[in-house]
């Protein structure tokens, strides 16, 4: 008798979350869809769950990321799909880790804040002083000597 393999064996999983004033979750998925090849994609509330070889999906992310980079997000999935210590048909309710997602969810706006004045900021270009006289330099070095 031939030993079952589940589907998921040689895959990766990893959500997409996106919280943009230019994208919505639909609008991101309909563009994965375009350019997703063999990744499997499946549109949740907050984005999407992309399943597929290593490669493809980091293929994939990298293209979608290209979209609004301060605004998508992108973890792995801790467990497979189906796997029954997290799957909820034998849990009941929800699965765990979407009550991390929305937790998440509530802080992503502030991360999008910080990269988008991180990528317009001016980096601050120090004053040049006189250089260090090398006596003390040296004074400085000797009196850290235990």
């Amino acid at each position: 008798m031939a030993e079952y393999t589940p589907a998921y064996v040689g895959t990766v999983t990893k959500y997409v979350f996106i919280e943009s004033p230019h994208l919505t979750p639909k609008d991101l998925a309909l563009r994965a869809y375009e350019i997703s090849g063999g990744v499997m994609i499946k549109e949740t509330c907050f984005g999407m769950q992309v399943t597929g070889k290593p490669d493809e999906v980091e293929t994939l992310i990298a293209r979608i990321r290209e979209f609004d980079p301060s605004h998508i997000y992108v973890k792995d999935r801790g467990f497979p799909p189906g796997d029954e210590r997290r799957c909820r048909a034998n849990l009941g309710g929800a699965r765990p880790g979407y009550l991390g997602h929305e937790f998440e969810m509530g802080r992503i706006r502030y991360i999008a804040r910080g990269l988008e004045a991180a990528a317009t900021a001016v980096p601050a270009v120090p004053e040049r002083g006189r250089p260090l006289d090398a006596r003390k330099l040296k004074e400085l070095m000797e009196a850290e000597e235990p």
